[in-house]
């Protein structure tokens, strides 16, 4: 009776001239987001909403297994999706059912389940691995770093396919669950709060757990392993403050580093009032053992800084600098690496602001000092779009930040501060664009703002403009027919210059 009922209705459309539309086949998950620097990084057809990744890790052959469990939504009909990963998977089960798997290329890992995912259908995707993250080579290099003691997985903008299976860009945010067992008497160190103490799981291992309660970038989640001093504090509200130090430190980098990193609630707390709120539920930072990593990285929540930018003695604007991008390049993430000034420009300006609040030079004779020294080749990139291998400059930073400077000398300190804020709050645990930036900044300002943007951010040389200082220091020129002197470099100049050195070296 059914098939009758079926062909019947099926005669009566074609009578009627009507065609029922056929069911597309399900499809293959495209291998990245397109991204347009690096167009295999991340994965299409699904959003992630939360990582539980779970490891053991042996510090002596730096062996790891793990199995980590990813909940996500399917945006597409998927025959099968890929993850960027390297280690050696054993099995992959999809809701439930074991799935089969290939590699692809360097670091994709296609996944075909054994059922079609059909579009909004939650997905439960569990992957049980092993190796030796320090042996795999992808992208060229190897991000994992191993220490006498233990292993950093710290980098930027690839670190994630060493040591958990992911959509592996910051445009597909999710939360964290971290769990890692090791010897007893080793330290394991991540992102976020300690949803419980660590806890003796066999004779001889304790494991660590840590929780990241806001969405996250998956570059941003990190984990230190080895011998490491903690020390804790709480926020007003409660929100702890855990900072960490390689105990391999040496005595005078250690006091340094402390002199530095436990300024971090206050600094914090003097960027909320620039900002906004504090967007995350922790604070801290870590301090990784020395000549083990060359930079510094804004983990979410606590981040991480090379041995040597306490070389000198203490180091606030760093913390200042990393911090800055707990609110650009975390809250507020990248759409496209692209866009990376969005974090970089902003975070090296809340150090001029900080100089300007230490009394080690305002922004304006940083910016002009800047403005002055700065060799032909600086303006040569083009911070909102300076190309995949630039991607770290220091023109991105530095010249971000001078962007920055002349919005605000254009807009004034009211507008400007708003702009910032709306930008946070705007879209805090999501990713954004410059378009989307100046669009904020002209509707907050009520000013025409495209030819400042253009010539700062995609003209290839060195902007025709005058900033006041040099403006006097040409009047001057005229008047005595001799060439206006350099601006003096501000008290602040040399360590941010150092930590410029550092911190494009992701």
């Amino acid at each position: 009776m059914r098939r009758l009922l079926v062909a019947t209705l099926a005669t009566v459309l074609t009578l009627a001239g009507t065609t029922v539309p056929a069911t597309a086949a399900p499809a293959p998950g495209a291998p990245g987001v397109g991204d347009e620097y690096f167009p295999d990084y991340g994965n299409g057809g699904y959003d992630v909403s939360h990582y539980d990744v779970r490891l053991r890790y042996f510090p002596e052959t730096d062996q790891l297994t793990g199995t980590t469990t990813i909940l996500a939504k399917a945006e597409q009909d998927l025959s099968s999706f890929n993850l960027d990963f390297v280690l050696d998977v054993a099995s992959i089960k999809v809701n439930n059912r074991p799935a089969t798997f290939t590699k692809q290329g360097d670091h994709e890992l296609v996944v075909t389940p054994a059922r079609p995912v059909t579009t909004g259908q939650d997905l439960t995707v569990v992957v049980q691995y092993s190796g030796v993250p320090s042996n795999k080579v992808a992208a060229g290099f190897t991000a994992w770093i191993r220490t006498p003691d233990g292993a950093l997985a710290v980098g930027e903008p690839e670190e994630a396919w060493w040591w958990f299976p992911s959509n592996d860009h910051p445009s597909d945010k999710a939360t964290f669950d971290v769990s890692v067992a090791v010897p007893d008497g080793v330290e394991v160190i991540s992102n976020g709060v300690q949803p419980r103490n660590p806890t003796r799981e066999t004779l001889g291992w304790t494991r660590w757990y840590w929780r990241s309660a806001k969405p996250q970038a998956t570059y941003l989640a990190f984990i230190a392993i080895g011998q490491y001093s903690l020390t804790r504090d709480v926020m007003p509200d409660g929100e702890p403050v855990i900072n960490a130090y390689s105990e391999l430190l040496p005595a005078d980098f250690d006091a340094a580093a402390r002199s530095s990193v436990e300024r971090t609630a206050e600094i914090t707390e003097w960027l909320g009032g620039k900002f906004g709120p504090w967007p995350f539920t922790a604070r801290g930072g870590l301090v990784a053992p020395p000549s083990t990593l060359g930079f510094a990285l804004e983990n979410q929540t606590r981040p991480t800084y090379g041995a040597n930018f306490f070389r000198g003695g203490s180091n606030t604007s760093v913390v200042v600098h990393e911090n800055a991008h707990q609110y650009f390049g975390d809250a507020v993430s990248v759409a496209q690496w692209k866009e990376i000034w969005l974090n970089e420009g902003f975070a090296s300006y809340a150090e001029w602001l900080w100089s300007e609040e230490q009394g080690e030079g305002t922004a304006d004779e940083l910016f002009d000092f800047l403005y002055a020294t700065q060799p032909d080749d600086f303006w040569t990139v083009k911070p909102g779009d300076p190309g995949p291998a630039n991607v770290f400059d220091g023109a991105v930073y530095d010249r971000g930040a001078m962007t920055l400077h002349q919005l605000r000398r254009t807009v004034g300190d009211e507008d400007f501060f708003q702009i910032l804020r709306t930008w946070v709050a705007d879209h805090r645990y999501g990713h954004a664009t410059t378009a989307e930036f100046i669009a904020l900044a002209e509707q907050v300002s009520g000013t025409q703002l495209d030819d400042l943007f253009e010539v700062w951010l995609y003209t290839p040389r060195k902007p025709d403009v005058l900033s006041p200082l040099q403006k006097a220091g040409a009047a001057k020129a005229a008047a005595t027919a001799t060439s206006p002197k350099a601006p003096k470099a501000p008290k602040s100049w040399a360590k941010i210059q150092q930590n410029r050195e550092m911190l494009h070296r992701h």
